[in-house]
């Protein structure tokens, strides 16, 4: 039977009920960032819809996602069922399959309220990097105090 730790029955100090709550409480929250978008696949699907306003070929959007059929097919059906992309199904090409009739094409477009869904998630993306260029910016005197040096990082 393993020993028993010995416990400290000493508490953490707890902060001062006094400490008043930061003066942007929430502000990193964002809100906006909507996970069905969000997904990397999706997000990239999303844009290129957005970049082809008349919509693109399944093998088309495939390629420039880098996605396999099923991947694809899966997002695709995340985002339609959101309401974000549709769909159109005909025919056009000749058939290589042997049947010498022509295959069926699969188009997706971006609905309205997908673009106007993209468009905002876009301008809470950007809010995002605006927030991280501020926060992020290298002070070189800390409040109430002496200038510091730039911090810089080694591997070693």
């Amino acid at each position: 039977m393993p020993a028993k730790r010995k416990t400290d029955s000493k508490k953490p100090p707890s902060a001062p009920a006094s400490q008043p709550a930061p003066a942007e409480s929430g502000r990193f929250a964002y809100s906006g960032l909507d996970r069905v978008l969000h997904e990397k696949a999706r997000l990239g699907i999303l844009a290129s819809l957005a970049a082809n306003d008349a919509g693109l070929l399944f093998n088309d959007l495939k390629q420039l996602c880098s996605l396999t059929d099923g991947n694809l097919s899966r997002h695709l059906g995340v985002l339609s069922d959101a309401g974000l992309v549709e769909t159109w199904k005909g025919t056009g090409g000749t058939g290589t399959r042997g049947t010498g009739g022509s295959r069926p094409q699969t188009m997706y477009r971006l609905t309205d309220q997908g673009r106007c869904r993209f468009a905002d998630y876009i301008n809470e993306l950007e809010r995002v990097i605006a927030d991280a260029q501020r926060d992020a910016t290298p002070r070189t005197e800390l409040p109430n105090g002496p200038p510091r040096a730039a911090h810089r990082w080694s591997a070693t």
